[in-house]
């Protein structure tokens, strides 16, 4: 076990954590400093290979161990640097770490185009926020932003390669979880892409899971396309016997009154996902009798999405899909009797 010290604040951790799984930890045992957790736009504890490409992750290690006191010399990154008893690292405290995640944002957006009105990631975009905490008002950049064509990379995912930051989640989640990855980066430097040789469709049974765990809107769900704002409808779980035996059948059904709209894998409270489902769970079943509806989603996340969310959570009465049940809004008429 190793002690390591994190914007003020001690924890124990195994040998071999990363600091940002450190950090995460932390924020599990004391949510009061879940802020002092480091972002994280290409990490994805899940995936494996995943990290240390998007660079809104470092941080400053102060004191490299007890044994070795000395301080790292530049900001690491906190997604693949592990820590040793003694570390004291500094994340939300250090000037030189703020400033630094500032200039890594402003990169992030040279290239991305302001879609937000029109994006279905808008209200649950991690750029979003990252946007709006560290974000200049006014970009230095004077040349030409690059573009790509709008791409099907399959009969329900539409691929827009201009909000594209390639953290490569997608490419290392076909890797993972389907049979034959058939899209990843080509081209070099400036010109780099996500596509598919010779503009192959991707067709397994979990490709609609490159959907959730893309940080941006670079891949959207093209059943639920412009439908609706994310922040009006209303977050259940839900869950239903799939055949499939990879999947799981648990899920996250988002509705706007007695209508399904989207079917999405559940999420923990770092916007990633627990377990992975198939594409017939995701984009075929949209009927409210489809699924037996477990109640109201907890939001964790502090963004536009939580805020419209449910004040108070009801009780878990597991509904039949034959059953209506009211959707509880956040205005409690009460306070102004």
């Amino acid at each position: 076990m190793a002690k390591v010290t994190i914007d003020g604040h001690l924890i124990e951790v195994p040998d071999g954590t990363t600091i940002l799984n450190a950090a995460r930890m932390m924020g599990d045992q004391h949510p009061e400093t879940m802020q002092n957790v480091p972002p994280a736009m290409c990490y994805y504890s899940k995936l494996g290979e995943s990290g240390g490409k998007c660079r809104t992750c470092l941080v400053q290690v102060t004191k490299g161990s007890d044994k070795d006191p000395r301080p790292m010399p530049k900001l690491v990154a906190s997604c693949r640097t592990t820590v040793m008893d003694g570390m004291e690292v500094q994340n939300k405290l250090s000037a030189q770490v703020q400033e630094a995640r500032k200039g890594v944002v402003e990169m992030l957006l040279i290239n991305h185009p302001l879609d937000c009105p029109v994006c279905d990631q808008a209200g649950e975009c991690h750029l979003q926020d990252l946007g709006y905490e560290h974000g200049a008002q006014k970009t230095r950049y004077e040349f030409d932003r690059r573009t790509f064509e709008m791409e099907n990379i399959g009969d329900k995912i539409k691929l827009h390669m201009n909000r594209c930051i390639l953290c490569y989640r997608c490419v290392f989640t076909a890797n993972q979880i389907t049979d034959g990855r058939v899209h990843g980066v080509i081209n070099r430097g400036d010109h780099a892409e996500i596509s598919t040789f010779i503009h192959q469709a991707i067709e397994n049974d979990f490709s609609g899971n490159v959907i959730d765990v893309c940080p941006v809107g670079a891949l959207t769900d093209k059943t639920f396309r412009f439908k609706s704002r994310v922040w009006n409808t209303k977050p259940y779980n839900a869950h239903r016997d799939c055949k499939h035996e990879k999947c799981s059948g648990q899920v996250a059904v988002w509705m706007a009154g007695n209508d399904i709209l989207r079917v999405t894998s559940r999420k923990d409270k770092w916007g990633e996902v627990e377990e992975f489902i198939c594409n017939e769970c995701r984009f075929d079943k949209k009927e409210l009798k489809d699924w037996i509806i477990e109640g109201p989603r907890e939001m964790d996340r502090h963004s536009v999405n939580s805020n419209t969310q449910y004040m108070h959570m009801s009780s878990q009465k597991v509904l039949k899909p034959s059953e209506t049940f009211a959707v509880l809004h956040p205005y409690d008429e009460s306070k102004e009797k």
